[in-house]
C-alpha cells in the first residue's frame, strides 16, 4: 500500500493507493491476492517466454512496475475502487497519482503503459450503487491528470464494468433486445459519452462460466466456444456461444444509447479448474484455447465483426481472494501459485497443443507436510480444529465435486491441517492442533488432489497473517510516499 501527500497552494490532500500492437490480441489480468508471492522479475519473464503481449494490473506495485521496464508488454494499471472517493472530488489527488504512477514508469524504454482502469467494476450489483455517483468525476479527473501531464494522447482512461450492467428482457432474451440496466442507465451512457469523447474503449467483463455456475439449467455447451446444438437464433445471427450473444447484447445496449462504434475491450475472462464440479483442468483448457481461437480468427461476433481483445483471467491462482462469489475465486489462474502451468494452451490459436514454460528458478520449502497423525483415536476437537485451519487458509479444494472432494475424514484433516502449516511457512507449532497432527516427510498427495508444498521466503514477497507493519518514505514527483506493508 503505498500512501501519498500531495501538495497545493490551497491544501494539503493524503493520497492512499496500492502500490505490439494491433486491437487484436490476447492479454492476461496478473492479480497479486496471494500469500506467497512470486518474484516478480522472473513472472515478467514467464509472460516474454509464452508471448503475452498485454498484461492488465489491479493497482501499481512498485516491485511488478519495474519489472516490466524495458519488457515491451503493453500494460493497463488499475486503481482499487476505495480510491474512488477521493479521486473524483480532488483532481490534485489524480494529478498526484498520476506523478506517482504513471510518470515514475512510463518513461521512453520504461513501461509500456497504454490504460488506467478507474475501478473494477463500480457498478455492480452488490455494491449496491455505492459507486454510482463517483465513479464518472473519477475518470474524468484521471484523464485530465494523464493529459495535464502530457500523456492524454498515448494514455486512456477507462473503467472496467461487468456484464450485469446491461439485459435483455425476458420476453425478448435475444442479444438485439438488450439495453442498460435501467437503475444505471443514465450513469452509464454519461461514461459511454465520456470515452467516446477521449477516444477510450468501453471495457467490459464477461463470464460464461458464471452463466453456468449461476443456473443449472443453463445449456452446458452454449459456454463454450467449440458449437452448440441449440443455438440462439436473432432475426438474421444465430448464436452458438453465450460469449457472441453477451458481447452482442453490449452492442446492442451501446447502439441504443447512440455509440454503435465505440471500441470494446473484454477486461476478463476465463475459467476456474477448482472449486466447483464444472471447475476443472479440462474445461478451463477447452473454454480458454477457444477465445483465443475466437479471438486471433479475427471473425469477431456476429455484430460486431472485427478484430477482438481480451484479457484471460488471470495468470496465477490467489490463495487470498475472497470466496463469498464461490469457492472457485482462489482457482482462475492459468498458472498454479508457484508458477506452474495448470495444462497446455496455445497462445498463437495454431489449435496445437502447445506446453507453457513455467517460472523458473522457484525455490521451495522443506518437503515436508502436516497431517493428521493416524496414531491419534480421540477426535472429538477433529471439526473444530478442521475449521479453524481453513478458516484461515484455503480450503476450496476440499468443496463438492472439486479436485479434493473425494478424500476421507481424515484426509479432509490432513489437507486443511497442510494448508495452514504451509501458509504459515512449515512452523512446528503451526502443525499441532491440539495434539492431533504430525509432520511428515512422505507426501499425502493423492490422484488429481495435491498437498502442495509452500514457496521458500528467499525467492517470493511474502504476506503474512499476523501483523506486519513496515515504513518507508521516499519522494517521488513532489509526493511524498510512505510505502506500508500490511497484512
Amino acid at each position: 500500500m503505498t500512501t501519498l501527500l500531495c501538495f497545493s497552494t490551497a491544501f494539503i490532500s493524503i493520497v492512499t493507493c496500492f502500490d505490439s500492437d494491433s486491437n487484436l490480441g490476447v492479454g492476461v489480468n496478473w492479480g497479486t491476492m496471494t500469500s506467497h508471492q512470486l518474484p516478480a522479475e522472473k513472472v515478467v519473464e514467464m509472460m516474454r517466454v509464452n508471448g503475452f503481449k498485454k498484461v492488465k494490473l489491479f493497482e501499481v506495485e512498485k516491485r511488478i512496475m519495474e519489472a516490466l521496464s524495458g519488457s515491451e508488454i503493453e500494460v493497463m494499471v488499475g486503481i482499487p475502487n476505495f480510491m474512488l472517493l477521493d479521486m473524483s472530488r480532488d483532481q490534485s489527488y489524480a494529478d498526484c497519482w498520476v506523478d506517482a504512477n504513471i510518470t515514475t514508469y512510463a518513461y521512453p524504454g520504461g513501461v509500456d503503459i497504454k490504460y488506467v482502469a478507474v475501478g473494477n467494476e463500480p457498478f455492480l450489483k452488490a455494491y449496491n450503487e455505492t459507486y454510482l455517483q463517483i465513479t464518472l468525476p473519477a475518470l474524468k479527473n484521471v484523464q485530465n491528470a494523464l493529459n495535464r501531464a502530457g500523456y492524454g494522447s498515448q494514455i486512456k482512461a477507462t473503467v472496467p464494468l461487468n456484464a450485469d450492467i446491461y439485459e435483455s428482457p425476458e420476453s425478448n432474451p435475444v442479444p438485439s433486445a438488450g439495453d442498460f440496466r435501467s437503475d444505471i442507465k443514465d450513469a452509464t451512457i454519461e461514461i459511454v459519452q465520456f470515452l467516446d469523447s477521449n477516444d477510450a474503449p468501453f471495457t467490459v467483463n464477461i463470464y460464461p462460466y458464471l452463466s453456468l455456475y449461476g443456473n443449472p439449467y443453463f445449456p452446458m455447451d452454449f459456454a463454450f466456444f467449440d458449437g452448440s446444438n441449440r443455438p440462439v437464433f436473432d432475426g438474421n445471427y444465430f448464436y452458438t456461444n453465450v460469449f457472441d450473444a453477451n458481447y452482442d447484447t453490449l452492442v446492442a445496449s451501446l447502439t441504443k444509447a447512440g455509440y454503435p462504434d465505440i471500441k470494446i475491450i473484454v477486461g476478463e475472462i476465463g475459467w476456474p479448474t477448482d472449486g466447483d464440479i464444472n471447475a476443472n483442468v479440462k474445461n478451463a483448457k477447452r473454454f480458454n484455447q477457444g477465445a483465443i481461437q475466437h479471438v486471433l480468427s479475427s471473425k469477431g461476433t456476429p455484430v460486431r465483426i472485427g478484430p477482438l481483445e481480451i484479457y484471460l483471467f488471470s495468470l496465477l491462482d490467489e490463495n487470498n481472494k475472497s470466496i463469498a462469489p464461490g469457492s472457485f475465486e482462489t482457482h482462475w489462474g492459468i498458472f498454479e501459485y508457484d508458477g506452474k502451468p495448470k495444462y497446455e494452451l496455445d497462445l498463437t490459436g495454431s489449435k496445437r497443443n502447445k506446453k507453457l514454460a513455467p517460472v523458473v528458478g522457484v525455490r521451495y520449502m522443506s518437503r515436508r507436510w502436516c497431517v493428521l497423525n493416524p496414531r491419534v483415536k480421540e477426535l472429538d476437537v477433529l471439526a473444530k480444529e478442521i475449521d479453524y485451519a481453513c478458516s484461515l487458509s484455503d480450503c476450496t479444494s476440499l468443496g463438492y465435486g472439486s479436485s479434493c472432494n473425494h478424500l476421507t475424514l481424515a484426509g479432509n484433516a490432513s489437507f486443511a491441517f497442510n494448508m495452514y502449516y504451509q501458509l504459515q511457512g512449515q512452523s512446528d507449532w503451526d502443525c499441532d492442533f491440539s495434539g492431533l497432527a504430525i509432520v511428515t516427510k512422505e507426501d499425502p498427495s493423492v490422484g488429481e488432489c495435491r498437498f502442495p508444498v509452500t514457496i521458500a521466503y528467499g525467492s517470493s514477497v511474502v504476506v503474512f497473517h499476523r501483523k506486519v507493519l513496515k515504513v518507508f518514505l521516499g519522494v517521488v514527483e513532489g509526493c511524498i510516499v510512505f510505502l506500508l506493508l500490511v497484512s
